[in-house]
């Protein structure tokens, strides 16, 4: 296991303004200073000014292979307790690695940057929200989980993250920081949740940004403020846009992880596509979806492509299909972009390694995909 490849700085600066004793930073060459203000993070610290253009952290990774990374994503995983995959999870001593096989965990590993969607609080407190149906809250302890699936980064833009209140969601930007899991898509304020991460892997600079579409109608989850905690949304893009602007500026490389669609559907909607379009048009190099709970196609727009939904990466006892989506990007941008096809099913996520069910899961995403082909491999190109 990777445990933690995340090395937080290089270059320690001597800081004399009052509270910066310290803190340390590191700037890639041509490139503008990162800057953290997660002031009770355990990681090291960078230092730069802030203010209501969010800030930036910045983590020191070494590429398996000289001159390309290797960047991975998975959807929507939970740890919350009274479900049926932590029930299986309980009921087999604890151990993710007999809930998510090795198999899986190996590949998730074998990348240079790996991501997934953490939708739900990790928490002892807090209160369920009155009449949202369902509400997921995990014991903080199961963050340790995270390293063993080689998780270098999540996402927190969710629907689900501040279903036990304000509390509950500090608890969980408090548990991640603990664990040292850099996260994207909320903060303890607006400045925050705007904050991009970047990882400098060899001589390219990575940003990461997410931000959530959901809720579309009666809002539970609440946004960000200048004076209080909340996730960043995107149903107005226009703050999550300047963020990825700031994001194309000062990096080589953008990734957006964004939360957005209709549940059960598994063909991406106009609302989706509206918004991906937006995103490549502010910067965006790569998109990633999640929220539907099932697999959605993908586009290319501008040369860059958009993965509407990973859905369901282990959350239920649901039979769904599931994956990786892996890209390789060296200083000329996306080299390769693929699928790794698994099932969730039983409480159980798989690897699909059998030749016939790998073709039909290729030709299912293909077929829900809008101009993209996908080869015997797994590799995704655009329609010409």
């Amino acid at each position: 296991m990777k445990a933690h490849r995340i090395t937080a700085v290089m270059t320690a600066l001597a800081l004399t303004a009052a509270g910066s004793s310290g803190l340390t930073a590191w700037a890639a060459p041509g490139k503008d200073l990162c800057l953290n203000t997660a002031a009770s993070s355990g990681q090291d610290q960078a230092a730069g000014e802030t203010g209501t253009s969010g800030s930036q952290q910045v983590y020191v990774k070494e590429p398996k292979t000289e001159g390309r990374v290797t960047l991975s994503f998975a959807g929507d995983i939970s740890f919350a307790e009274g479900y049926a995959n932590m029930v299986y999870y309980h009921n087999n001593g604890d151990d993710i690695t007999r809930c998510i096989t090795p198999e899986v965990i190996a590949r998730m590993e074998s990348a240079d940057i790996m991501m997934i969607n953490n939708e739900f609080a990790y928490s002892n407190r807090g209160t369920p929200l009155s009449g949202k149906t369902f509400t997921f809250r995990a014991k903080p302890e199961t963050a340790a989980n995270l390293s063993l699936l080689s998780a270098d980064i999540v996402s927190v833009a969710n629907n689900h993250v501040y279903d036990y209140g304000e509390t509950a969601l500090l608890d969980t930007l408090d548990t991640l920081e603990t664990y040292k899991i850099p996260y994207v898509g909320a903060g303890r304020n607006l400045d925050e949740a705007r904050e991009i991460v970047c990882f400098q892997a060899g001589d390219m600079k990575i940003a990461y940004v997410s931000a959530t579409q959901v809720e579309r109608s009666y809002v539970y989850t609440r946004e960000a403020t200048d004076t209080r905690a909340g996730v960043l949304r995107t149903y107005d893009p226009a703050v999550f846009l300047d963020v990825i602007r700031r994001a194309k500026e000062n990096s080589d490389f953008v990734v957006v992880y964004v939360h957005w669609g209709t549940e059960g559907v598994s063909r991406f909607e106009a609302d989706q596509q509206r918004l991906g379009h937006q995103y490549i048009d502010a910067g965006a190099d790569l998109v990633i979806g999640d929220h539907p709970h099932c697999l959605q196609g993908v586009e290319y727009y501008k040369g860059v492509p958009i993965f509407y939904s990973l859905g369901n990466f282990w959350f239920n006892s649901k039979t769904r299909e599931t994956g990786l989506v892996e890209a390789d990007i060296t200083r000329e941008g996306l080299v390769e972009f693929r699928f790794v096809p698994c099932l969730q099913s039983g409480c159980r996520t798989t690897l699909i390694t059998d030749q016939g069910k790998r073709k039909k899961s290729f030709q299912y995403l293909q077929s829900i995909s809008a101009n993209a082909v996908i080869d015997e491999n797994g590799v995704i190109r655009e329609k010409k």
